[in-house]
């Protein structure tokens, strides 16, 4: 499975603290790191850990936090709504952990609708959102992971999809089609609202291991002075 910049975060996490309860060096916690931030999966995440104690094992004193790499199973089941959404002269949303059948229907004449898909559960890996689009407005919500395919027609109005559709072969699709009549439909990929703290916290890790080699730098020269005195 693909892991998510929460689970590599999670790792980074334990790593710092083996670092610094000395069970990694500095060079070997700035290599582990850019395995972290470079892996794509569970697979590539597990052996960066692998010989680090974790959160029951009696070897460890005090023992590190654990860090899961699996999907939480507890998650509730998503819940079921009409296959229809309508809005006329109004509006309407679909949101947080709802069941996306195979063929969804929306109709937006003179109002809008919302469609988020960041916590939605695909009941197939393609699902098709039909859209009828009238003097009105959708906004469809993905994260990332998910294909967007547009098929849709537009006839004095815009539709607009992502480009940064992902490469993987097998990842969910949502497909759009129908037809947008002075509206407009637009797709949106939404990344974590905490990717700017990741951003930060990662900059941080380089500025880190910056100040470690240059500290390292100064003590073989300081080192190198004192013997040549």
């Amino acid at each position: 499975m693909r892991a998510s910049d929460a689970d590599r975060d999670r790792v980074a996490d334990q790593l710092r603290e083996a670092l610094a309860e000395g069970r990694l060096t500095p060079e070997e916690h700035a290599e582990r790191i850019d395995r972290v931030y470079s892996a794509k999966t569970y697979a590539e995440l597990a052996p960066v850990i692998e010989d680090l104690p974790v959160e029951g094992d009696s070897s460890a004193a005090p023992p590190l936090p654990g860090v899961r790499l699996h999907k939480d199973a507890n998650l509730p089941a998503p819940s079921r709504h009409s296959a229809s959404i309508v809005a006329i002269f109004g509006g309407a949303e679909r949101k947080g952990r709802w069941l996306v059948e195979s063929q969804t229907t929306v109709l937006a004449v003179f109002g809008g609708v919302e469609l988020d898909f960041r916590q939605a559960v695909l009941s197939q890996r393609e699902v098709t959102v039909n859209i009828v689009c009238v003097f009105g407005g959708v906004e469809v919500k993905v994260p990332e992971g998910v294909r967007v395919i547009s098929s849709g027609v537009a006839i004095f109005g815009g539709n607009t999809v992502p480009s940064d559709d992902p490469l993987d072969p097998h990842a969910p699709v949502i497909r759009l089609t129908g037809v947008t009549l002075f509206g407009g439909v637009d797709v949106k990929r939404v990344r974590d609202t905490s990717d700017l703290d990741r951003q930060e916290l990662r900059r941080r890790e380089r500025e880190l291991r910056q100040a470690r080699r240059e500290f390292r730098r100064q003590s073989r020269e300081r080192r190198r002075d004192h013997d040549e005195s």
